[in-house]
């Protein structure tokens, strides 16, 4: 089931937290989808035009805005229809709704820009004007400088005062100040310090006293191409103490406990490199597994496996993605042991089960023969002969077990009474050698035995004259076999209370102990374990469950004969 939740902002809904609730997609619709957004407070530019989103059904009149809702509900219609004018009207999670208010038009970066333009004009408007008016003074100073003025002849020298100069704040900003900083050379500039009063523990390694043979490395010109893919920082020490005879001179560790790495592209690369070359290490392990036990991992012999070569002709389906999907219904392995297998992710792997399986089915559906009756009397086998001789085919029903569905009427059109759960059934049909001849299509649980015969085309393939051998089931099938001129063989009906005689109870055995080989068919249907007992088919596999039984019941025709 495809994960979803609900775009609007503060609603919780998803389909794990809710999962009985209705999903309803928004509308592709580029005014639509904007008018269902804007509704919601949500901004239609923070989610892509192609994207799929949804919203709960708790924003929505269910039973206005929708066509089909009661046909929905009682199951009679597999999906909802919206009306054209519907829009989600419901909003009772946004408690702040007043103020999450869409934005209403473009954004006002064109008028700020521009406020912010005559701001600085205004500035430099200013700082001109200010500039001029100093210019001015100043000129003016110089002037009075050159040609001071006459004093009045009344005033006092006492009384004479100096002119105050005033400086401009815009004089004194432009004015250059050189502060004084210190470099980052010089800070960061080491000193020479003492062995003595040094914090650090400084160790020095003699040649001579070191019992550690060291050699010199010397790298060849070819070699040192290779070592610039990696780079190292390695802390070195001058001074070494003889006590300290550790890892440092071998060049294991640094002094300070970690050797600094720098990790180019070349790594990265390499790294890519090592996962291919494991995924094809683990592919071509899985191959050859394949090819020596063919029969245990993809139900074909040995001497059938060049079918896998025309196979891979006919379809121009790779033998690798051909093997997965026989793979899979042989040893049922899930998509994640698959994805190991062959080197692909796991998606990849559903996609190609998916998609490739009606082609294989197509392919190896011709190998169900339906027989001629002359063909099958020359091979009847010995117990036949005597008295049972115009038997030309078996047939019974196998059920296999599915998940339960979502729907309640699909939940009560594949309920078994006999299997107690949720079943596909099919009817199959064999020849008394063991050949299948005849597998119909899938139908639910619910269905009996007649009615899957009444609905498939087996009896079209039938002959007249022919003698069909089956279980008490099909008691009811006596009279429309009799119509077309088929003869129904099975074993004496058991009334209530009565008993059966000693010919009805020989006749029984007889023909149990000869409808023993459809059972013995049914069971290498079963030894695929996709289709074994209580080995539960994934709901998103129903779909393609006829082509797996057909696949299945292809392969036992191949495999050795069931009456030797």
């Amino acid at each position: 089931m495809v994960y979803k939740l609900c775009v609007v902002p503060q609603c919780t809904n998803t389909t794990i937290s809710s999962p009985h609730k209705l999903f309803v997609s928004v509308p592709t619709n580029p005014k639509r989808r904007k008018m269902w957004l804007r509704l919601a407070r949500r901004d239609p530019k923070s989610i892509l035009a192609h994207t799929n989103v949804f919203m709960c059904e708790d924003h929505f009149n269910m039973e206005k805005d929708t066509i089909n809702y009661l046909k929905y509900k009682m199951g009679f219609s597999q999906k909802i229809l919206l009306a054209d004018e519907a829009v989600p009207t419901k909003f009772h999670c946004q408690e702040d709704r007043r103020s999450r208010l869409p934005d209403a038009g473009p954004s006002r970066e064109v008028f700020f820009k521009r406020q912010r333009i005559d701001i600085v004009t205004e500035c430099l408007r200013r700082h001109s004007t200010t500039t001029h008016t100093e210019s001015l003074q100043n000129d003016d100073m110089i002037q009075e400088i050159i040609e001071p003025k006459e004093l009045p002849k009344t005033q006092d020298k006492e009384t004479i005062t100096d002119p105050i100069i005033t400086v401009e704040k815009a004089v004194q900003a432009t004015k250059k100040v050189n502060t004084h900083f210190r470099s980052k050379a010089v800070q960061t500039r080491c000193q020479n310090k003492s062995i003595s009063t040094s914090p650090w523990k400084v160790s020095t390694i003699s040649h001579f006293t070191s019992p550690i043979n060291i050699k010199p490395c010397h790298l060849q010109p070819l070699q040192s191409e290779v070592v610039k893919a990696v780079k190292r920082n390695i802390f070195l020490v001058d001074e070494k103490s003889d006590s300290d005879i550790s890892c440092f001179e071998s060049g294991l560790l640094s002094p300070f406990g970690a050797t600094s790495v720098k990790v180019t592209d070349s790594d990265s690369n390499v790294t890519d490199t090592n996962e291919n070359i494991e995924k094809l290490q683990c592919l071509k392990n899985t191959l050859r597994l394949i090819e020596k036990k063919p029969l245990m991992y993809i139900g074909i012999s040995k001497e059938c496996y060049f079918l896998i070569e025309l196979l891979h002709r006919h379809t121009n389906i790779n033998r690798e993605h051909i093997l997965l999907c026989l793979k899979k219904i042989r040893l049922n392995s899930t998509f994640s042991e698959l994805e190991d297998n062959f080197g692909i992710s796991l998606s990849y792997a559903s996609k190609l089960f998916l998609r490739n399986l009606p082609i294989i089915s197509s392919f190896l559906k011709p190998f169900i023969v339906n027989l001629d009756k002359n063909l099958i009397k020359r091979n009847l086998p010995i117990a036949f002969r005597h008295n049972y001789h115009n038997v030309s085919c078996i047939i019974d029903c196998l059920e296999i077990d599915i998940q339960k569905p979502s729907k309640a009427l699909h939940q009560a059109l594949t309920w078994s009474e006999y299997k107690k759960g949720n079943t596909v059934k099919y009817l199959i049909s064999c020849t008394p050698n063991g050949l299948v001849n005849y597998v119909s299509q899938g139908f639910g649980g619910r269905a009996s035995d007649v009615t899957i015969v009444e609905n498939c085309n087996f009896l079209d393939g039938l002959q007249q004259g022919t003698c069909i051998l089956a279980d008490r089931g099909f008691k009811h099938l006596e009279q429309i076999l009799h119509e077309k001129g088929i003869k129904l063989l099975r074993p004496p009906s058991v009334n209530a209370g009565a008993k059966l005689s000693k010919t009805e109870v020989r006749q029984t055995k007889i023909i149990a102990s000869l409808r023993i080989h459809i059972e013995r068919v049914i069971r290498r249907v079963r030894e695929f374990h996709m289709l074994k007992q209580h080995s539960v088919i994934n709901t998103n596999i129903c779909r393609v469950l006829d082509h797996v039984i057909i696949i299945a019941c292809a392969l036992i025709n191949l495999q050795d004969s069931l009456i030797k």
